[in-house]
């Protein structure tokens, strides 16, 4: 088998991430509806309205680990400005606080990471590991599910995931963009730039999607794109997608 360079997204591709900030995101609803019962305040009006802000700061500052919690504090602000609600130093370092929490909590490996990346480790592709976030934070994640054994230093980490980001990292390591993968759940920071850098993509839809990465592809595929369900799919998948 021609051995493959093969490019892995991280958060809700080889660990949960997602259902995490969901979780941070229901008490924070549920904390806001109260503050502001007097205004009956919707629990999915509050979670609009905080999806919204922090999208845009993501496409301002990328990913950083303050721009969730802030998004928190914004989303606070405006419906106290809306409402016309005193705001409260106390109710803000309350809600920065619950937004850093979503940080200190346990990775969990996705349904067979370990196994997925023994077997294509075992067929002699070379495997590297692409993310977005902060250096820290993220290599951080890395080693608690100890997967330096699989990406060794091969670990690109971007506070802005997009299609130059990937493009320069291409094109820095020489890649062979015709035995070259990218694989990940987000079709905005790892489909349609792999498409773009004309990259093989297999996506994978998360378990729990963040709706920021939900865009449209109108990219034409130079090479093989595949939609899978599973991790476990991916070795077969390419094995087969090389014979052909």
């Amino acid at each position: 088998m021609m051995p493959q360079t093969i490019l892995f997204d991280l958060d809700d591709t080889l660990i949960h991430c997602n259902k995490y900030f969901d979780a941070v995101l229901d008490q924070f609803a549920d904390l806001l509806s109260v503050w502001f019962g007097a205004h009956r305040l919707g629990l999915e009006d509050i979670k609009k309205k905080q999806l919204e802000i922090d999208i845009a700061g993501v496409n301002i500052h990328g990913f950083t680990t303050d721009h969730f919690p802030v998004s928190l504090v914004k989303t606070y602000e405006y419906f106290s400005n809306l409402y016309g609600r005193e705001r409260s130093q106390a109710e803000e370092e309350e809600l920065l606080a619950l937004g850093k929490s979503v940080y200190d909590l346990e990775v969990e490996p996705y349904p067979s990471m370990v196994e997925t990346l023994d077997r294509l480790q075992a067929d002699g592709h070379r495997l590297y590991l692409y993310t977005g976030g902060v250096t820290a934070h993220q290599h951080k994640k890395i080693k608690s599910v100890q997967l330096e054994k699989y990406f060794g230093d091969r670990i690109f980490v971007r506070q802005h995931k997009t299609a130059e980001a990937l493009e320069e990292i291409v094109r820095e390591m020489s890649f062979d963009r015709s035995s070259t993968w990218m694989i990940g759940n987000s079709i905005r920071t790892d489909v349609v730039p792999a498409l773009k850098a004309g990259l093989n993509c297999i996506h994978i839809p998360a378990i729990q999607e963040w709706e920021y990465n939900n865009v449209e592809i109108t990219e034409e595929p130079k090479g093989v794109f595949l939609r899978l369900q599973a991790l476990s799919e991916v070795p077969d998948a390419i094995s087969h997608s090389i014979v052909r």
